[in-house]
């Protein structure tokens, strides 16, 4: 992407495209899970702490964490494959500028009702469940967070939780509007505009929201 960007030339090969498409949709299925894991870590130090290095221990941690990155794989692996078995005709614009599900499945001149169904589950699994999770966290939290009386213990909780919430409703709400947008290519600019904070602007400030 970065070169294609640097020296003007819009051309990608197919085999280079797949394989964008994978990395780009198996971190990004990754990073949402990860999301969640993360949520439920600040639940469990904030709402029982008591309990967090009981529950939370080291081997706990490492099953969560490589459970979301299997999840990653294995959904880019599905992706990968359905798109593998679309048939495109020639050379093909994709209107987007980078190597995403919905602009190849436009792209395609096969039938892609197999490929959309996957997206649906797949947009629930990675996207809904995993937010509606950082949202029933988060609600416990504030609750949590409204019952301490010192206002500086207030604001030491909450300082914990902020860099991760910014990164969620950057994250999943342009996530979950990219991939449930009304054009199903993104010919509208709001939609790109959408996928540019979600597969740019998102990761660019990570490092920075964190640090932070």
């Amino acid at each position: 992407m970065l070169v294609n960007a640097i020296t003007g030339n819009r051309r990608i090969s197919y085999h280079r495209c797949i394989t964008q498409l994978y990395f780009f949709v198996c971190f990004g299925g990754s990073e949402s899970l990860l999301l969640a894991a993360m949520a439920y870590d600040r639940y469990m130090a904030i709402c029982n702490p008591f309990h967090y290095h009981i529950i939370m221990n080291k081997t706990f941690r490492l099953g969560f964490v490589s459970g979301c990155c299997v999840c990653g794989l294995l959904n880019a692996t599905f992706h990968t494959f359905m798109t593998l078995k679309l048939t495109f005709w020639g050379d093909y614009h994709i209107n987007q500028f980078f190597c995403d599900i919905l602009p190849m499945l436009e792209a395609a001149c096969s039938d892609i009702h197999s490929s959309q169904m996957l997206l649906k589950v797949a947009t629930v699994f990675f996207g809904m469940s995993p937010f509606l999770l950082v949202m029933n966290s988060y609600i416990h939290i504030i609750s949590t967070i409204i019952e301490i009386r010192s206002l500086e213990g207030r604001q030491k909780v909450f300082s914990t939780c902020s860099s991760h919430i910014t990164v969620v409703i950057i994250f999943y709400i342009t996530g979950i509007f990219n991939y449930n947008s009304p054009s199903s290519g993104g010919s509208f600019i709001i939609v790109q505009v959408s996928s540019f904070l979600y597969g740019v602007l998102s990761p660019l400030l990570n490092p920075i929201i964190y640090c932070l």
